[in-house]
Protein backbone atom coordinates (compact mmCIF):
# COMPACT_ATOMS: atom_id res chain seq x y z
CA UNK A 1 0.00 0.00 0.00
CA UNK A 2 2.31 2.66 -1.08
CA UNK A 3 -0.20 4.94 -2.41
CA UNK A 4 -3.31 5.62 -0.50
CA UNK A 5 -6.02 7.99 -1.04
CA UNK A 6 -7.48 9.80 1.96
CA UNK A 7 -10.71 12.21 2.71
CA UNK A 8 -10.71 14.66 5.11
CA UNK A 9 -14.06 16.53 5.37
CA UNK A 10 -14.53 19.50 7.07
CA UNK A 11 -17.21 22.27 7.92
CA UNK A 12 -18.87 23.60 4.39
CA UNK A 13 -17.41 26.94 3.51
CA UNK A 14 -13.60 26.03 4.55
CA UNK A 15 -12.48 23.72 2.06
CA UNK A 16 -9.87 26.11 1.00
CA UNK A 17 -8.45 26.51 4.21
CA UNK A 18 -7.83 23.02 4.51
CA UNK A 19 -6.80 22.31 1.17
CA UNK A 20 -3.83 24.67 1.68
CA UNK A 21 -2.63 22.69 4.69
CA UNK A 22 -2.63 19.44 2.93
CA UNK A 23 -0.47 21.42 0.13
CA UNK A 24 1.73 22.63 2.75
CA UNK A 25 2.06 19.41 4.21
CA UNK A 26 3.42 18.09 0.98
CA UNK A 27 0.70 15.84 -0.50
CA UNK A 28 -0.99 15.83 -3.96
CA UNK A 29 -4.63 17.35 -3.97
CA UNK A 30 -7.16 14.95 -6.11
CA UNK A 31 -10.09 16.72 -5.75
CA UNK A 32 -11.72 19.21 -3.60
CA UNK A 33 -16.21 18.71 -2.87
CA UNK A 34 -18.29 20.12 -0.62
CA UNK A 35 -17.25 19.83 2.99
CA UNK A 36 -14.33 17.23 2.06
CA UNK A 37 -11.15 17.26 -0.08
CA UNK A 38 -9.15 14.09 -1.02
CA UNK A 39 -5.86 13.67 -1.24
CA UNK A 40 -2.91 11.20 -1.94
CA UNK A 41 0.21 9.78 -0.17
CA UNK A 42 1.51 7.32 1.35
CA UNK A 43 1.28 5.45 4.60
CA UNK A 44 3.05 8.22 6.53
CA UNK A 45 0.52 10.51 4.84
CA UNK A 46 -2.02 8.80 7.57
CA UNK A 47 -0.14 9.82 10.51
CA UNK A 48 0.69 13.31 9.41
CA UNK A 49 -2.39 14.33 8.25
CA UNK A 50 -3.90 12.95 11.48
CA UNK A 51 -1.39 15.16 13.61
CA UNK A 52 -0.78 18.11 11.83
CA UNK A 53 -3.74 18.77 9.90
CA UNK A 54 -5.90 21.90 12.25
CA UNK A 55 -9.24 22.00 10.01
CA UNK A 56 -10.17 18.67 9.04
CA UNK A 57 -12.75 16.85 11.32
CA UNK A 58 -11.05 13.58 10.23
CA UNK A 59 -8.74 11.35 7.78
CA UNK A 60 -10.45 8.64 5.96
CA UNK A 61 -8.55 5.71 4.09
CA UNK A 62 -10.43 5.75 0.73
CA UNK A 63 -12.04 2.22 0.20
CA UNK A 64 -13.76 2.78 -3.21
CA UNK A 65 -16.68 4.22 -4.82
CA UNK A 66 -19.48 3.06 -6.87
CA UNK A 67 -23.13 4.60 -8.10
CA UNK A 68 -25.80 3.02 -6.07
CA UNK A 69 -29.83 4.32 -7.16
CA UNK A 70 -31.45 1.20 -5.40
CA UNK A 71 -30.28 -1.22 -1.99
CA UNK A 72 -29.30 -4.21 -4.08
CA UNK A 73 -26.94 -1.48 -5.70
CA UNK A 74 -25.44 -0.41 -2.70
CA UNK A 75 -25.26 -4.16 -1.27
CA UNK A 76 -23.20 -5.02 -4.49
CA UNK A 77 -21.02 -1.99 -5.11
CA UNK A 78 -20.25 -2.49 -1.33
CA UNK A 79 -19.36 -6.22 -1.31
CA UNK A 80 -17.09 -5.50 -4.43
CA UNK A 81 -14.92 -3.52 -2.55
CA UNK A 82 -11.64 -4.82 -1.28
CA UNK A 83 -12.28 -5.37 2.59
CA UNK A 84 -9.69 -8.15 3.18
CA UNK A 85 -6.75 -5.72 2.26
CA UNK A 86 -7.82 -3.38 5.64
CA UNK A 87 -9.78 -5.10 7.56
CA UNK A 88 -8.42 -8.41 9.30
CA UNK A 89 -10.59 -11.57 10.43
CA UNK A 90 -11.00 -10.53 13.74
CA UNK A 91 -11.29 -6.48 13.36
CA UNK A 92 -14.66 -5.55 14.79
CA UNK A 93 -16.11 -3.28 11.72
CA UNK A 94 -19.37 -1.46 11.39
CA UNK A 95 -20.74 1.54 9.06
CA UNK A 96 -20.32 4.40 11.79
CA UNK A 97 -22.37 6.99 9.93
CA UNK A 98 -24.17 7.52 6.57
CA UNK A 99 -25.31 10.80 5.46
CA UNK A 100 -26.90 11.03 1.98
CA UNK A 101 -27.70 14.24 -0.10
CA UNK A 102 -29.73 14.39 -2.92
CA UNK A 103 -29.91 10.50 -3.26
CA UNK A 104 -32.74 8.02 -3.92
CA UNK A 105 -31.17 6.09 -1.18
CA UNK A 106 -31.61 8.44 2.06
CA UNK A 107 -32.25 6.50 5.30
CA UNK A 108 -29.02 6.27 7.19
CA UNK A 109 -29.99 3.15 8.99
CA UNK A 110 -30.78 1.27 6.23
CA UNK A 111 -27.86 2.17 4.68
CA UNK A 112 -25.60 1.29 7.26
CA UNK A 113 -27.68 -2.13 7.63
CA UNK A 114 -27.30 -3.06 4.18
CA UNK A 115 -23.54 -1.81 3.90
CA UNK A 116 -22.76 -4.22 7.09
CA UNK A 117 -24.22 -7.10 5.05
CA UNK A 118 -22.18 -6.94 2.07
CA UNK A 119 -18.70 -5.81 4.25
CA UNK A 120 -19.68 -9.48 5.86
CA UNK A 121 -20.21 -11.18 2.72
CA UNK A 122 -17.14 -9.66 1.32
CA UNK A 123 -15.72 -10.82 4.47
CA UNK A 124 -16.58 -14.15 4.32
CA UNK A 125 -15.57 -15.08 0.76
CA UNK A 126 -11.87 -13.48 1.84
CA UNK A 127 -11.60 -15.26 4.59
CA UNK A 128 -14.10 -18.63 3.96
CA UNK A 129 -15.77 -18.01 7.04
CA UNK A 130 -19.25 -17.94 8.13
CA UNK A 131 -18.54 -16.29 10.86
CA UNK A 132 -16.75 -13.33 12.61
CA UNK A 133 -16.00 -13.23 16.60
CA UNK A 134 -14.97 -8.91 15.91
CA UNK A 135 -12.90 -9.33 19.03
CA UNK A 136 -10.15 -7.77 17.53
CA UNK A 137 -9.18 -3.90 16.65
CA UNK A 138 -11.63 -1.35 15.36
CA UNK A 139 -12.34 -0.39 11.52
CA UNK A 140 -15.44 2.04 11.55
CA UNK A 141 -16.66 2.96 8.04
CA UNK A 142 -18.29 6.15 7.07
CA UNK A 143 -20.22 6.33 3.52
CA UNK A 144 -21.13 9.29 1.75
CA UNK A 145 -23.73 9.52 -0.74
CA UNK A 146 -23.94 12.61 -2.96
CA UNK A 147 -26.38 12.54 -6.12
CA UNK A 148 -26.50 8.60 -5.86
CA UNK A 149 -22.50 8.45 -6.02
CA UNK A 150 -20.87 6.08 -3.13
CA UNK A 151 -17.89 6.90 -1.62
CA UNK A 152 -16.93 4.66 1.66
CA UNK A 153 -13.88 5.60 3.45
CA UNK A 154 -12.27 4.19 6.79
CA UNK A 155 -12.17 6.32 9.78
CA UNK A 156 -8.52 6.25 10.86
CA UNK A 157 -9.24 9.14 13.24
CA UNK A 158 -11.80 7.65 16.29
CA UNK A 159 -12.83 10.94 17.98
CA UNK A 160 -12.99 13.94 16.09
CA UNK A 161 -9.89 15.60 15.16
CA UNK A 162 -11.37 19.24 16.60
CA UNK A 163 -11.02 16.62 19.97
CA UNK A 164 -7.30 18.49 21.23
CA UNK A 165 -7.58 16.90 24.26
CA UNK A 166 -7.22 20.50 26.09
CA UNK A 167 -10.92 21.62 26.57
CA UNK A 168 -11.83 19.60 29.25
CA UNK A 169 -14.87 22.28 30.50
CA UNK A 170 -16.78 24.39 27.93
CA UNK A 171 -19.13 27.27 27.71
CA UNK A 172 -23.10 26.89 26.27
CA UNK A 173 -22.28 26.99 23.10
CA UNK A 174 -18.50 26.50 22.30
CA UNK A 175 -16.95 26.83 18.96
CA UNK A 176 -15.34 23.63 17.66
CA UNK A 177 -11.44 23.94 17.85
CA UNK A 178 -11.25 23.02 14.15
CA UNK A 179 -13.23 25.84 13.32
CA UNK A 180 -11.75 28.59 15.29
CA UNK A 181 -8.40 27.40 13.71
CA UNK A 182 -9.54 27.78 10.47
CA UNK A 183 -11.19 31.72 11.49
CA UNK A 184 -7.97 32.55 12.72
CA UNK A 185 -6.25 30.83 9.27
CA UNK A 186 -8.17 33.20 7.43
CA UNK A 187 -7.01 36.34 8.90
CA UNK A 188 -3.28 38.06 8.10
CA UNK A 189 -2.70 37.14 11.99
CA UNK A 190 0.95 36.55 12.78
CA UNK A 191 2.39 35.82 16.35
CA UNK A 192 4.06 39.13 16.21
CA UNK A 193 0.77 40.87 16.00
CA UNK A 194 -1.70 41.65 18.85
CA UNK A 195 -5.23 38.98 19.28
CA UNK A 196 -8.35 40.08 21.32
CA UNK A 197 -11.32 37.42 21.78
CA UNK A 198 -13.82 39.80 23.79
CA UNK A 199 -16.00 37.09 23.64
CA UNK A 200 -13.88 34.27 24.54
CA UNK A 201 -15.73 31.38 26.56
CA UNK A 202 -13.67 28.76 27.23
CA UNK A 203 -10.94 30.35 25.67
CA UNK A 204 -10.86 28.10 22.07
CA UNK A 205 -9.82 31.24 20.12
CA UNK A 206 -6.55 32.33 21.95
CA UNK A 207 -6.24 28.97 22.77
CA UNK A 208 -5.98 27.85 18.99
CA UNK A 209 -3.67 31.23 18.30
CA UNK A 210 -1.34 30.26 20.82
CA UNK A 211 -1.06 26.49 19.47
CA UNK A 212 -0.34 28.24 15.75
CA UNK A 213 2.44 30.93 17.14
CA UNK A 214 3.81 28.00 18.97
CA UNK A 215 3.52 25.64 16.03
CA UNK A 216 2.40 22.94 17.90
CA UNK A 217 0.54 19.92 16.16
CA UNK A 218 -3.17 19.68 17.58
CA UNK A 219 -3.09 16.13 17.40
CA UNK A 220 0.40 15.68 19.36
CA UNK A 221 -1.41 14.96 22.14
CA UNK A 222 -3.94 12.83 21.32
CA UNK A 223 -4.58 9.04 20.55
CA UNK A 224 -5.83 7.97 17.09
CA UNK A 225 -8.08 4.39 16.08
CA UNK A 226 -5.31 3.57 13.27
CA UNK A 227 -2.11 3.49 15.80
CA UNK A 228 -3.75 -0.10 15.73
CA UNK A 229 -3.38 -0.86 12.61
CA UNK A 230 0.06 -2.13 12.13
CA UNK A 231 -0.80 -4.11 8.73
CA UNK A 232 -1.69 -0.72 7.29
CA UNK A 233 0.95 1.62 8.79
CA UNK A 234 3.49 0.75 10.48
CA UNK A 235 4.11 1.49 14.26
CA UNK A 236 7.56 3.92 12.95
CA UNK A 237 5.47 5.88 10.93
CA UNK A 238 3.51 7.13 13.89
CA UNK A 239 6.92 7.65 16.07
CA UNK A 240 8.01 10.23 12.95
CA UNK A 241 5.02 12.04 12.74
CA UNK A 242 5.50 12.10 16.59
CA UNK A 243 9.16 13.40 16.58
CA UNK A 244 8.28 15.66 13.91
CA UNK A 245 6.11 17.56 15.77
CA UNK A 246 7.80 17.58 18.81
CA UNK A 247 10.73 18.75 16.80
CA UNK A 248 8.84 22.25 15.56
CA UNK A 249 7.72 23.08 18.85
CA UNK A 250 8.24 26.42 20.03
CA UNK A 251 6.78 27.56 23.29
CA UNK A 252 9.24 30.44 23.96
CA UNK A 253 7.78 32.43 21.36
CA UNK A 254 6.31 35.85 22.74
CA UNK A 255 2.99 36.46 21.71
CA UNK A 256 0.26 39.30 22.47
CA UNK A 257 -2.91 36.94 22.65
CA UNK A 258 -5.80 37.83 25.10
CA UNK A 259 -9.18 36.85 26.02
CA UNK A 260 -11.82 38.99 27.62
CA UNK A 261 -15.30 37.47 29.13
CA UNK A 262 -18.23 38.72 31.42
CA UNK A 263 -18.29 35.69 33.33
CA UNK A 264 -15.59 34.38 36.17
CA UNK A 265 -16.18 31.47 35.94
CA UNK A 266 -15.51 31.41 32.45
CA UNK A 267 -12.43 33.05 32.64
CA UNK A 268 -11.52 30.14 35.08
CA UNK A 269 -12.04 27.38 32.63
CA UNK A 270 -10.37 29.49 30.11
CA UNK A 271 -7.25 29.50 32.16
CA UNK A 272 -7.51 26.03 33.11
CA UNK A 273 -8.15 24.89 29.34
CA UNK A 274 -5.07 26.96 27.92
CA UNK A 275 -2.90 25.30 30.69
CA UNK A 276 -3.88 21.30 29.83
CA UNK A 277 -3.36 22.55 26.22
CA UNK A 278 0.05 23.90 27.51
CA UNK A 279 0.24 27.13 26.10
CA UNK A 280 -1.02 29.21 29.58
CA UNK A 281 2.14 31.45 29.36
CA UNK A 282 1.30 33.05 26.19
CA UNK A 283 -1.89 33.88 26.68
CA UNK A 284 -3.51 36.96 29.22
CA UNK A 285 -7.28 36.39 30.14
CA UNK A 286 -9.51 38.59 31.98
CA UNK A 287 -12.99 39.17 33.16
CA UNK A 288 -13.83 42.40 31.27
CA UNK A 289 -16.88 43.18 29.21
CA UNK A 290 -16.90 43.89 25.35
CA UNK A 291 -17.79 47.88 26.38
CA UNK A 292 -14.58 48.20 27.89
CA UNK A 293 -12.47 46.72 24.70
CA UNK A 294 -9.64 48.78 24.42
CA UNK A 295 -5.79 48.52 23.30
CA UNK A 296 -3.25 51.25 23.49
CA UNK A 297 -1.47 49.38 19.92
CA UNK A 298 -1.47 50.40 16.83
CA UNK A 299 -2.62 47.31 13.96
CA UNK A 300 -3.89 44.47 16.23
CA UNK A 301 -6.64 42.26 15.36
CA UNK A 302 -10.10 41.60 16.92
CA UNK A 303 -11.05 37.76 16.22
CA UNK A 304 -14.07 36.59 18.03
CA UNK A 305 -17.65 34.35 18.20
CA UNK A 306 -20.38 35.92 19.87
CA UNK A 307 -23.55 35.29 20.97
CA UNK A 308 -25.76 34.61 18.11
CA UNK A 309 -29.05 35.24 19.93
CA UNK A 310 -29.76 31.22 19.76
CA UNK A 311 -32.79 31.63 22.30
CA UNK A 312 -35.46 34.22 21.65
CA UNK A 313 -35.67 35.96 24.50
CA UNK A 314 -31.93 36.81 23.61
CA UNK A 315 -32.70 38.04 20.23
CA UNK A 316 -34.03 41.31 21.33
CA UNK A 317 -30.37 42.33 22.90
CA UNK A 318 -28.44 41.68 19.85
CA UNK A 319 -28.63 45.01 17.87
CA UNK A 320 -27.65 46.50 20.96
CA UNK A 321 -24.74 43.86 21.60
CA UNK A 322 -23.42 44.23 18.46
CA UNK A 323 -23.58 47.91 18.36
CA UNK A 324 -21.12 48.34 21.10
CA UNK A 325 -19.05 46.14 19.06
CA UNK A 326 -18.75 48.45 16.23
CA UNK A 327 -18.40 51.57 18.44
CA UNK A 328 -15.45 49.40 20.52
CA UNK A 329 -14.11 48.48 16.97
CA UNK A 330 -13.83 51.75 15.65
CA UNK A 331 -12.26 53.98 18.91
CA UNK A 332 -9.51 51.06 18.10
CA UNK A 333 -6.80 52.48 15.94
CA UNK A 334 -5.78 50.66 12.68
CA UNK A 335 -7.30 47.52 13.69
CA UNK A 336 -9.04 44.67 11.92
CA UNK A 337 -12.37 42.94 13.18
CA UNK A 338 -13.21 39.24 12.37
CA UNK A 339 -16.25 38.36 13.76
CA UNK A 340 -18.81 34.94 12.96
CA UNK A 341 -22.14 34.88 13.46
CA UNK A 342 -25.72 33.80 12.28
CA UNK A 343 -26.56 37.32 13.34
CA UNK A 344 -28.42 38.73 9.83
CA UNK A 345 -27.95 42.12 10.77
CA UNK A 346 -24.12 42.12 12.40
CA UNK A 347 -23.41 44.86 9.67
CA UNK A 348 -26.16 47.31 10.27
CA UNK A 349 -25.14 47.04 13.87
CA UNK A 350 -21.74 46.95 13.89
CA UNK A 351 -22.25 50.09 11.31
CA UNK A 352 -20.28 49.57 8.80
CA UNK A 353 -20.04 46.64 5.81
CA UNK A 354 -17.50 43.72 5.75
CA UNK A 355 -14.83 44.24 3.80
CA UNK A 356 -15.32 40.24 3.25
CA UNK A 357 -18.39 37.82 3.84
CA UNK A 358 -17.95 34.19 3.87
CA UNK A 359 -20.56 31.67 4.49
CA UNK A 360 -19.65 28.75 6.85
CA UNK A 361 -21.65 26.23 7.78
CA UNK A 362 -21.69 25.36 11.61
CA UNK A 363 -22.93 22.38 12.01
CA UNK A 364 -26.34 22.74 10.49
CA UNK A 365 -26.65 26.50 11.29
CA UNK A 366 -25.54 28.82 8.66
CA UNK A 367 -23.04 31.85 10.06
CA UNK A 368 -21.28 34.33 8.36
CA UNK A 369 -17.97 35.18 8.66
CA UNK A 370 -17.54 39.03 8.57
CA UNK A 371 -13.73 40.66 7.69
CA UNK A 372 -13.63 44.06 8.48
CA UNK A 373 -9.85 44.62 7.47
CA UNK A 374 -7.97 47.57 8.87
CA UNK A 375 -4.63 49.22 7.13
CA UNK A 376 -0.83 46.65 7.47
CA UNK A 377 1.79 48.17 9.52
CA UNK A 378 3.21 50.78 6.89
CA UNK A 379 -0.13 52.30 5.56
CA UNK A 380 -1.53 50.13 3.01
CA UNK A 381 -4.80 48.14 2.71
CA UNK A 382 -4.57 44.73 4.05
Amino acid sequence: MERLEYIAPCHFGLEAVLKREIVELGYEIVSVEDGRITFAGDAQALCRANIFLRTAERVLIKVGSFHAETFEELFQGTKALPWGEYIPKDGKFWVTKAASVKSRLFSPSDIQSVMKKAMVESMKNTYHADWFAESGDSYPVRAFLMKDEVTVGLDTTGESLHKRGYRKLTAKAPIAENLAAALIMLTPWKQDRILVDPFCGSGTIPIEAAMIAARMAPGMNRNFTAEDWTHIVDRKCWYRAADEAESLLDLSVETDIQGYDIDDDMVSIARANAKLAGVERMIHFQRRGVEELSHPKKYGFIITNPPYGERLEDKKNLSALYGVIGERYMALDSWSLYLITSYEQAEQAIGRKADKNRKIYNGMMKTYFYQFMGPKPGGSKR
